[in-house]
């Protein structure tokens, strides 16, 4: 699905082409917060989803962002932004789920589980209330997101399909930026992957990374120990920027938009999200991230990258962490 193109004079001069957003309603479960309103703002620069809905538990905070937004339209797109309670989230064709209670500088992803999973339960809970559009996805941000991603397929509330986590989008925008700034090259030219949990057992995929199709075991610069540098670095991103800032936001934002705007426009965009796996690698009963084709009703198909023996390894480790946590919280009720 592509961007309709219209012309409008704009007063300022020729008439130029605009593009005009997509049919597609986004709604935000946790708009008022940081990781929330940053999602929506980046959609907002983005000007693919032509509405925006923000919930929160404190619904005149999500109408405040709105607003916000909204007084931002005139020098962005033809956007439509709300505001408030679960109600704004009718007729959704997409579900984004940032809710959440913040990670400690210290704490893993996983053991947010015990503290986050009652709250979460609780969203999936009004959800089912909500009427959303045929064909809608959910996509969970909220961490642990592989976890959480596992709940609300085992719940039932969507087709399994229909249903992505945010996975290591965000941990392999991350490892480009640092692999980037450390070989001095442009970040867009940087093609690496890291795959499995988000959390502690990820894993870099450096037996397909390339820098501008150059292999990047190639390049001046890389050896074993550098490998190792870069890695650590994207493995601990989350807590530094939590530790200096309090809390990502940012690159999380973006990257929630590179989903979102992949399912928009359905163009066969091959991200790694987080979806229930069933047999790639040898990997099933859990989600976690492989390289996934996503569109308009959400995962369209998962491909089985060629990998090391030693990343193919690590992969299973990261599957199996996933499902010992998840064997720890118990079978979550079908909706």
């Amino acid at each position: 699905m592509q961007h309709a193109v219209s012309k409008v004079d704009s007063g300022l001069g020729p008439l130029q082409a605009k593009l005009q957003p997509t049919a597609m309603k986004v709604s935000i479960i946790g708009g008022g917060g940081r990781v929330g309103s940053d999602a929506a703002y980046a959609l907002q620069l983005g000007k693919v989803v032509n509405h925006i809905a923000l919930m929160d538990v404190n619904a005149e905070l999500a109408q405040g962002e709105a607003l916000d937004l909204r007084h931002g339209a005139s020098l962005t797109a033809n956007q439509t932004f709300s505001g408030g309670d679960y109600g704004v989230c009718e007729n959704s064709d997409s579900v984004v789920i940032t809710a959440g209670l913040r990670r400690k500088p210290d704490e893993s992803r996983l053991d947010l589980i015990n503290r986050n999973l009652a709250l979460f339960n609780g969203i999936l809970d009004e959800l089912k209330k909500v009427k959303l559009n045929d064909g809608a996805t959910v996509l969970v941000v909220s961490n642990p997101v592989d976890i959480l991603t596992h709940v609300t397929v085992k719940r039932g509330l969507l087709p399994e399909a229909q249903v992505m986590g945010l996975g290591t989008v965000l941990d392999t925008a991350r490892f480009r930026s640092l692999i980037a700034d450390h070989f001095k090259v442009g970040a867009l030219d940087v093609k690496a992957l890291i795959l499995g949990e988000h959390g502690d057992t990820m894993v870099p995929i450096w037996s397909s990374a390339t820098i501008n199709g150059v292999s990047i075991q190639s390049i001046p610069g890389w050896n074993d120990s550098s490998a190792e540098t870069l890695f650590d670095a994207t493995r601990k991103s989350g807590a530094t920027v939590i530790a200096q800032k309090g809390g990502a936001g940012r690159a999380v934002g973006i990257s929630i938009k590179e989903v979102v705007e992949g399912i928009a426009l359905d163009d066969g965009r091959l991200l790694p999200v987080s979806a229930a796996q069933n047999g790639k690698l040898g990997i099933k009963d859990i989600s976690l991230s492989l390289p996934t084709v996503v569109g308009r009703k959400g995962v369209v198909s998962i491909f089985e990258p060629k990998v090391s023996d030693a990343e193919r390894e690590g992969l299973l480790k990261s599957a199996q962490a996933l499902k010992d946590m998840y064997a720890q919280i118990g079978s979550p009720v079908t909706a």
